[in-house]
């Protein structure tokens, strides 16, 4: 709101008093005012508009689900409905509502072609387990079914050496109507393997 500033000859504390007085009142006014705009964001809203939000955009709370996860799951509705069904999208629909990192793997060797594969930790499965179950149900691939699998971070130290690695092949072939005329040569032959296994 504006401050409202009196001139220096309506400076007294009764004129001082009303002129706050005023400012409150105004300040109250303008807050009723921009209420109706404030309850069209889902982060601000109130629990029942929330509700009402949640129903237009087709959201269910499930039981037991924080009212924070919530208002991100109303606010992301239309986001994650365009990411739906892509694998760059799943994985940013579960960054956008907080699970965090997910590895997806589309075909895995030795199961069947329909099974998607979700890499995820073991601590963001044992967080999200309903969750997890609602976002693979409502933006999840049609006609696919998808396998959780844990993923757990290490650290891992590899010491670096350099290899030296030589090899000669020398190839001769005697020709029906060639002369082979040969002088004493060594013929040298250098070779190294070396094997890396974790």
């Amino acid at each position: 709101m504006i401050k409202l500033t009196l001139p220096f000859w309506l400076s007294g504390p009764e004129l001082t008093k009303l002129k706050n007085s005023c400012e409150t009142f105004y300040t109250d006014v303008a807050g009723w005012l921009r209420w109706p705009l404030s309850q069209l964001d889902p982060v601000t809203c109130s629990e029942g508009i929330l509700n009402l939000l949640a129903w237009q955009r087709d959201i269910s709370r499930f039981n037991g689900e924080p009212l924070s996860l919530f208002r991100k799951r109303v606010a992301y509705a239309f986001i994650n409905n365009v990411d739906a069904g892509s694998t760059a999208g799943i994985k940013r629909i579960l960054e956008r509502l907080g699970v965090g990192y997910c590895e997806v793997d589309e075909r895995t060797p030795g199961l069947d072609w329909d099974i998607i594969t979700l890499k995820l930790s073991d601590s963001q499965l044992a967080q999200n387990p309903e969750l997890l179950d609602i976002i693979l149900q409502m933006y999840g691939r049609t006609c696919r079914r998808y396998v959780f699998s844990t993923i757990t971070p290490m650290t891992l130290f590899i010491g670096t050496n350099t290899f030296f690695h030589e090899q000669v092949t020398a190839v001769a072939q005697l020709d029906t109507t060639a002369y082979l005329y040969s002088q004493s040569s060594t013929i040298d032959h250098a070779q190294q393997v070396l094997c890396a296994q974790l």
